[in-house]
């Protein structure tokens, strides 16, 4: 018997300013909808793994449940960083894959329109003018970066700029293009944040907000929520011809975590982790790079694209900046990547953002996606990661029927 796992449902909302509805809304939106594409109801699910961030302790599963069907079934709460959505999708193709059901439900939501650039807050502040080394960030080891910011925004410029120093040839110029890009392929995404094109100079000259990412170069905070149903192939079998024909195969689902290093413990290293979380799904896939149609990595901030494009093995190792030179990553090169959008256009719903990627891919190899379809996709990676820091890889393939 097969040991493959499908998606057979798959929706996400728009993305952007949500103020008439709350958490459970969106993510009753969400759920629905994917439901409905699978053709399948609660009714059929076995498990149900819900993540949304900011709410992470309010149990938002269950919450949702009670809108759209309470049926006993185990829920998992997942929250993991930008992750989230990767993870709770992860937790539902374990579940499936070890047989503790053939069918279930996983659910990314969050609600950030307004919610200002993240990472800086949420810790108390002292008056007083000398240090004392007290709980687990003073005593054991500094949060605080190289140059003195543990902010996103500030972690992924020092992420650009390490690269460029290392391998050259990353300029201000060279990010903003990258962003520009990003925007080009938003204004055919409908579900986007922001569908609007922006010029070079418009980019390099707005405002600033942690060289050299600029505020268009930086992702969206929207409103959004993104879910998507898992089936094992033994049930995909049983289901109509047109399922199955839609069903998209996981050849890859992968979760990791930085391993050990000393520089680490000051700084996240994005890089290692994302390399390890590639490596590991091409061997589980049985591809390479090369055989990607189309790619949805997490540009958080334009400088985050460049090193992962790097990280994901879409170009030799240093040739990020002639890989993106070379026009490859556009809609219309070689590996398309971001045809959505983007985190920096799409936006960036934390918990939604992993499974709104899986969409786009699925989208794609589904050959349903308007005027943006990449012509025969047939293989697709979806990449997120979080501070802290987690990595989600997914490699995505189209059906043979």
């Amino acid at each position: 018997m097969s040991d493959d796992i499908w998606i057979l449902g798959i929706k996400m909302t728009k993305f952007g300013k949500h103020p008439d509805k709350d958490t459970v809304d969106l993510a009753s939106e969400a759920a629905l909808a994917a439901l409905a594409d699978g053709g399948v109801t609660m009714k059929d699910m076995g498990v149900l793994a819900a993540g949304c961030l900011m709410q992470a302790s309010a149990g938002i599963g269950q919450q949702l449940q009670k809108q759209i069907g309470q049926t006993g079934i185990p829920v998992y709460n997942v929250a993991n960083a930008c992750a989230t959505g990767a993870t709770a999708l992860r937790t539902v193709i374990m579940a499936v894959k070890a047989g503790e059901c053939d069918m279930g439900l996983a659910v990314g939501v969050e609600k950030l329109a307004g919610a200002g650039l993240l990472g800086g807050g949420g810790r108390a502040k002292s008056d007083a003018k000398t240090w004392t080394p007290s709980g687990r960030y003073g005593a054991v080891a500094t949060t605080d970066g190289r140059i003195g910011t543990d902010a996103m925004p500030g972690v992924f410029a020092q992420v650009g700029m390490e690269y460029g120093h290392r391998y050259g040839g990353a300029s201000f110029e060279l990010f903003a293009r990258i962003s520009e890009k990003n925007h080009a392929h938003s204004t055919l995404n409908p579900l986007a944040a922001y569908s609007k094109r922006f010029t070079l100079d418009e980019i390099m000259n707005d405002m600033m907000i942690a060289y050299p990412n600029t505020r268009p170069m930086c992702s969206a905070n929207c409103d959004g929520a993104a879910a998507a149903v898992v089936v094992s192939d033994a049930k995909l079998k049983t289901l109509s011809l047109e399922q199955q024909r839609r069903a998209i195969k996981v050849s890859a689902s992968v979760l990791t975590t930085d391993p050990w290093q000393e520089a680490c413990q000051v700084l996240p290293d994005v890089n290692t982790l994302t390399r390890n979380a590639a490596t590991t799904a091409y061997e589980k896939a049985g591809i390479g790079p090369e055989d990607l149609d189309l790619v949805e990595l997490h540009d958080c901030f334009a400088t985050a694209e460049l090193v992962h494009y790097d990280n994901l093995m879409l170009c030799p190792e240093g040739g990020a900046v002639d890989f993106f030179e070379s026009g490859a990553s556009w809609r219309d090169g070689s590996t398309p990547v971001n045809v959505s959008g983007g985190l920096q256009s799409k936006g960036h719903p934390i918990a939604a953002t992993g499974i709104a990627n899986i969409w786009e891919i699925c989208h794609h190899l589904r050959g349903e996606a308007g005027d943006r379809q990449i012509p025969g996709a047939k293989v697709g990676l979806a990449h997120v990661i979080g501070l802290g820091s987690a990595c989600g890889v997914h490699i995505l393939e189209k059906a043979a029927a």
